[in-house]
């Protein structure tokens, strides 16, 4: 999950200044960065929104495919 950290960081996002945006823990975003975890599509695609990133990249890197 480093690129979602990547992206994170490039929006110049703490972990608690984007869970607040997506309105869930700073310590989900944390096991979503180390890959212990990982968002429901819903989540997802309000990911993309936030980190201004396409939703099939986003998608990619995450999930793998």
């Amino acid at each position: 999950m480093r690129y979602l950290k990547q992206l994170r960081i490039q929006n110049r996002l703490t972990q608690k200044e984007l869970a607040a945006k997506l309105y869930i823990t700073r310590t989900t975003v944390s096991k979503w960065e180390y890959g212990t975890a990982y968002p429901t599509i819903e989540q997802l695609l309000d990911l993309s929104t936030v980190l201004n990133v396409d939703v099939d990249k986003l998608a990619k890197e995450i999930y793998g495919f």
